[in-house]
């Protein structure tokens, strides 16, 4: 089940800071691990759920170094210089989406449902995951978990019903650079290599985030490669080396 789903425990977004902070640091892989089961035992007591959930943080902002190493380090620069949960989010949410491709269905999936549902159940998001990968064990616990990180990372929220939420469209703004680097992960966790520019912005999986940049930002961007085709349209892809 870890191979294929590997998002198997719930995050906090402060879990998150504190790991991302940690790697600023130039910390040990060894030390992170050590303070970070210091720093969860206050919510998590059982030394498998530690474990676990040390995994996964570790696999987001310290075992990329070797997975993806240029993502991670221009998120590492800019990490120091971001003042609000809000904006660190869009580096956990695109380091996240690199990592782990089932949470990246499962965002886009969310973000899919959102545009003709106000209000996303559980059970949509499970029978659209189910449509993906079939009936693995553990697949219903790991989207639970996946929903009960968002939460607290503030990208969905519940509604006055059990197990029905409400995903925050385009809530969370930021700088240009902020909005490219998280282009660069959404498109590096694509399936396909080259996208259009409009769908690229519009990807479902970022369906929390205002991307308000237009193409010339990607244009002038050393990660981009931007392609201009008959009939007007700009195709993207991530740039050679």
């Amino acid at each position: 089940m870890d191979k294929g789903i590997g998002f198997c425990r719930t995050i906090k977004l402060d879990w998150m800071d504190i790991t991302a902070s940690l790697c600023v640091q130039k910390k040990d892989p060894i030390f992170i691990r050590q303070y970070l089961a210091e720093a969860i035992s206050n919510d998590i007591t059982g030394t498998e759920a530690k474990r676990k959930t040390i995994d996964v943080l570790s696999a987001i902002w310290v075992k990329t170094e070797k997975t993806d190493p240029q993502i991670r380090q221009d998120a590492l620069m800019l990490f120091p210089t971001l003042s609000s949960s809000d904006e660190r989010l869009w580096l956990h949410y695109g380091m996240t989406l690199v990592r782990y491709p089932f949470f990246r269905n499962c965002v886009a999936a969310i973000g899919q449902i959102s545009r003709s549902n106000e209000l996303i159940t559980q059970k949509m998001i499970k029978d659209r995951i189910a449509g993906i990968y079939g009936h693995l064990g553990g697949l219903d616990r790991s989207v639970e978990r996946i929903i009960a990180s968002l939460l607290d990372w503030g990208t969905l929220t519940k509604s006055s019903q059990p197990k029905e939420y409400q995903i925050m469209l385009r809530h969370f703004s930021s700088s240009a650079v902020i909005q490219s680097w998280l282009l660069t992960c959404a498109l590096y966790a694509f399936p396909a290599d080259t996208l259009l520019f409009e769908d690229l912005i519009h990807l479902p999986e970022l369906s929390p985030f205002k991307i308000t940049i237009g193409l010339d930002s990607l244009r002038k961007d050393p990660r981009f490669e931007v392609h201009r085709q008959g009939g007007g349209f700009n195709m993207v892809k991530i740039a050679a080396g």
